[in-house]
């Protein structure tokens, strides 16, 4: 058995765009193949349908791209594009037929409907505010998606806030409520747990993990660890975040510190505690995904241009490095088709 993995990245250097490999059942990589001439693709979304959604840079413009991934290489059918930055993030709606994105940047979530291979923008919602740190000098939404209660939740780095709206099905948002972190906490990424009656949320700026209470739209902050050891003094950004399969384990990537942390949840899933820290063999891990049947865990170093793998011990949620220095050029984006 192996396992096929798709790869964003940044095309400043080396890179094309967008990738695809292998995945072997030793947990080794190969196969390394350009798939799509992007630029920069550095987040995409995939639906059931077989469309790839991705960030796409054009020049002075930035927006989504739609890709038909049944062609080799694949086939662009769309693309919405704008003045101005791209988006950071993209998510797919499928009970809706939605596309989402998060534009950091601009502050500006926009929604767009699925209509075949194409997109119809349908709605936007442009945030204001500001946070107290040097990166916070206006709103820049990094994440998005739908809450167990099926509201559209928006990360806010630049505001300290969660932004969680209801969704129509014809992609319009309303009813907005707001939930305001600490000061400078830089919030990224968020999950929820299995119950769906709790989020773990990643600061970027604090280096922290946090567990909210979640009901009805609204969230509580409950506790809150750090995702890097007390006496690391250097520049530190904590990026992605997943979920083992059975929910007992948390990893999150810290660019910087450049490591995988490991945290296991408590049984009430009111704390998580920190039980690895492994280096990611490179530097400037900003993503990284877990096979579906929990078995691997594969991570990209942005500044060195290579990935790791890594082992999951379902029992315990440790890993263990299995392959090394795999080069996958500017990779920012990790994803396993299912």
């Amino acid at each position: 058995m192996s396992y096929k993995v798709l790869f964003g990245s940044y095309t400043k250097a080396e890179s094309k765009g967008l990738y695809s490999a292998s995945l072997s059942d030793e947990g080794k990589l190969n196969n390394l193949k350009n798939v799509a001439e992007i630029g920069s693709p550095t987040y995409f979304a995939v639906s059931k349908a077989g469309l790839l959604y991705a960030v796409d840079k054009q020049g002075g413009k930035g927006g989504i791209s739609v890709w038909d991934t049944s062609k080799d290489p694949f086939q662009k059918t769309d693309e919405q594009i704008a003045d101005g930055s791209s988006p950071a993030y993209v998510f797919v709606d499928e009970r809706r037929q939605l596309v989402i994105t998060g534009n950091y940047h601009k502050g500006l979530v926009s929604v767009f409907k699925i209509d075949g291979q194409k997109l119809i923008p349908t709605d936007d919602f442009q945030n204001e505010g500001q946070g107290p740190r040097p990166e916070q000098e206006s709103s820049h939404v990094h994440f998005t998606a739908l809450t167990p209660d099926d509201r559209l939740v928006v990360v806010d780095l630049g505001t300290d806030e969660l932004l969680t709206f209801k969704l129509s099905d014809d992609g319009k948002l309303s009813d907005l409520i707001r939930f305001e972190t600490e000061k400078g906490y830089g919030p990224r990424h968020i999950r929820f747990s299995r119950d769906g009656k709790h989020a773990f949320l990643l600061g970027e700026l604090s280096s922290q993990l946090s567990v909210l209470d979640y009901a009805d739209g609204k969230f509580s902050l409950v506790s809150t660890v750090s995702t890097i050891p007390a006496d690391w003094t250097q520049h530190n950004g904590a990026a992605a975040i997943r979920l083992s399969n059975d929910y007992r384990f948390i990893y999150t990537s810290n660019r910087g510190y450049n490591s995988i942390a490991v945290f296991a949840v408590s049984k009430d899933t009111e704390s998580v505690k920190l039980i690895q820290e492994i280096s990611t063999e490179g530097d400037f891990p900003r993503d990284f995904n877990l096979t579906a049947d929990g078995k691997y865990l594969l991570v990209v170093n942005q500044n060195t241009n290579n990935a790791s793998s890594y082992a999951i011990d379902n029992a315990s949620g440790k890993l263990t490095l299995v392959e090394k220095d795999i080069y996958v050029p500017e990779s920012v984006r990790v994803y396993f088709e299912k």
